[in-house]
């Protein structure tokens, strides 16, 4: 990624900050996470951990001296609490998991309370951290607008990309980016690189800019740069494209057109906007693609799907080392019908991801027992967990080593 910092700014920003004063995603959720309940699938029961896991790290290795010296002076399960991002109710509620597990990142809902935004609460929080905490919303625009309250409100892509030229797309996601930068937060999971002609309210619709990849490229770039230009961190999704699959992963599997189709559409815009991403991140759908995945395996949890992220192969990409996020894996039936939370988690950070995300904060601990026992069976290798918390680290201007 190495960004322009995003937690502890570069002088840039801070001038810049200076002056402005659950999806097929996480949030598109419009109501507070229940508790993750353990499945009934007979897939449960099986070995929390894929039989691949021990080839899941295909990804371009970050050097080894970057952030050595850091690394070594923390301990494995405040590595491993890095790789988690989850949701949270309200202040008192981040304020425990952080003070109990070290967590590495919240994220806001539209069901959480915004009070910690507007009073600088969960600023205050962040800052007192020994590494501060990556803040994350699903600010799209449209339908996914979970900040529209505050003032920060976008018409939806596929209306931007109808009504606005690339350079006031550009300016609009400046404007909005300065406003969050303003309330602590450092991540948007936006913009949507989906091609989609679907209607406009169906799981994709209008939140694709177009069914045209270059139209999607042109217009996502522009997003993404208007963030980065207020500092905050873009994450294109939901790779390798929702726009063309069989329905909705919230309410169950979705399956994809297979890979060769998606090399010609859903994947174009990813040749572009990865070849120079800046300080982006990339977030993976829980999406089955034939002659990629295997059936009932979403890519969220497929060491291929996220091996080919990392390296461009089997699509003709360039290589990403940035920072992979998973999609939510508490929310969402395409994971929840199989697996529980620990095992969802376990699995996509095996396959690859650096950041496994969720809604709640009432099984972190478990989580990370899970992941503490994967590491301690040779599932999970430190050399893997270390290379994620350098892309991280990188991601929140902690490490500026290239």
């Amino acid at each position: 990624m190495r960004p322009p910092s995003l937690l502890r700014p570069s002088r840039a920003v801070v001038a810049l900050l200076a002056a402005v004063g659950l999806f097929a995603s996480a949030a598109c959720s419009d109501t507070p996470p229940a508790p993750t309940a353990a499945p009934t699938s007979s897939s449960a029961a099986a070995s929390s951990t894929p039989a691949s896991a021990s080839h899941s790290s295909s990804a371009a290795p970050a050097p080894q001296t970057c952030g050595a010296q850091r690394l070594a002076s923390m301990k494995l399960r405040d590595k491993l609490a890095q790789l988690l991002v989850v949701g949270v109710q309200n202040a008192a509620d981040a304020e425990r998991v952080v003070a109990r597990e070290h967590l590495g990142g919240v994220f806001v809902g539209s069901w959480t309370d915004l009070s910690m935004l507007t009073d600088g609460s969960l600023r205050k929080l962040s800052e007192k951290q020994p590494i501060p905490l990556m803040v994350t919303v699903d600010q799209e625009g449209g339908r996914v607008n979970r900040l529209k309250s505050l003032g920060i409100d976008l018409p939806s892509a596929r209306v931007l990309a109808q009504t606005k030229t690339p350079e006031q797309v550009r300016a609009l996601a400046k404007d909005a980016g300065q406003k969050m930068a303003a309330l602590g937060i450092t991540v948007d999971f936006a913009p949507s690189v989906d091609v989609s002609a679907e209607a406009d309210d169906e799981v994709i619709g209008d939140r694709s800019f177009s069914n045209d990849p270059a139209v999607v490229t042109e217009y996502a770039s522009a997003f993404a740069k208007g963030l980065q230009d207020a500092g905050i961190m873009p994450v294109f999704k939901h790779f390798p494209g929702h726009g063309h699959g069989s329905g909705d992963s919230h309410t169950g599997a979705v399956t994809t057109p297979p890979l060769a189709q998606l090399k010609d559409s859903d994947l174009v815009p990813y040749r572009t906007l990865l070849r120079d991403p800046g300080n982006a991140g990339v977030m993976v759908g829980h999406l089955i693609v034939p002659g990629l995945t295997g059936a009932g395996t979403p890519a969220s949890i497929s060491p291929a799907a996220i091996g080919m992220l990392r390296s461009g192969t089997k699509y003709g990409g360039p290589g990403f080392n940035g920072v992979v996020f998973s999609d939510d894996l508490s929310g969402m039936k395409a994971i929840t019908d199989q697996y529980t939370i620990e095992q969802a988690v376990l699995r996509a950070i095996v396959a690859g991801s650096d950041i496994g995300l969720w809604l709640s904060t009432d099984r972190v601990g478990s989580v990370l027992d899970s992941l503490e026992a994967a590491v301690a069976k040779g599932r999970l290798s430190t050399q893997r967990v270390d290379r994620s918390v350098v892309r991280i680290l990188r991601a929140k201007g902690v490490l500026d080593c290239p």
